[in-house]
């Protein structure tokens, strides 16, 4: 059985923690599937296509990783791909705690799904998309904070 996971997030933008994150896991699965997921409830700073095609660009010479869009339940989304697991990044303890009560009400709902858990590297601990935005909100550098890949200007937005 191939080892698929999936990588869900708005990646609003993609930052270099999310990179190293998914970099790192590359060897451990045949296939990282970086999954948008849309939320009609959510205000998204960036358009979608503008944020899939920054991962599509990040990762183009990697073909154990592809970028697709889903809505609703993220297990229901595992299902739809045939992924056994869902991957996700730690940053601090509150990440832990929040995740860890997703992971468990994942695993609730379906079983054959394991949530597994990355940390961070500490250089890209305090990096989070939330702040990318307000950085670059108030005007500020960001290319310390995404990809080189993540061109962002006022005609992204």
């Amino acid at each position: 059985m191939k080892k698929i996971a999936i990588f869900p997030g708005s990646f609003d933008p993609i930052t270099k923690g999310h990179v190293s994150v998914i970099k790192r896991a590359i060897p451990l699965f045949d296939e990282i599937i970086v999954s948008i997921g849309i939320n009609s409830a959510k205000n998204y700073m960036f358009p979608l296509e503008k944020r899939r095609d920054w991962i599509e660009n990040v990762f183009a010479n990697e073909p154990k990783v592809t970028v697709q869009t889903y809505s609703g339940l993220t297990v229901d989304f595992c299902k739809k791909v045939n992924a056994n697991y869902i991957l996700r990044g730690l940053r601090t303890a509150a990440d832990f705690e929040f995740e860890k009560e997703i992971a468990h009400v994942n695993k609730m709902l379906t079983d054959g799904i394991e949530t597994m858990f990355l940390l961070t590297e500490p250089e890209f601990a305090p990096i989070s998309s939330s702040i990318v935005r307000e950085v670059f909100r108030y005007g500020g550098d960001i290319s310390s904070l995404v990809p080189p890949q993540v061109k962002i200007n006022s005609e992204n937005k």
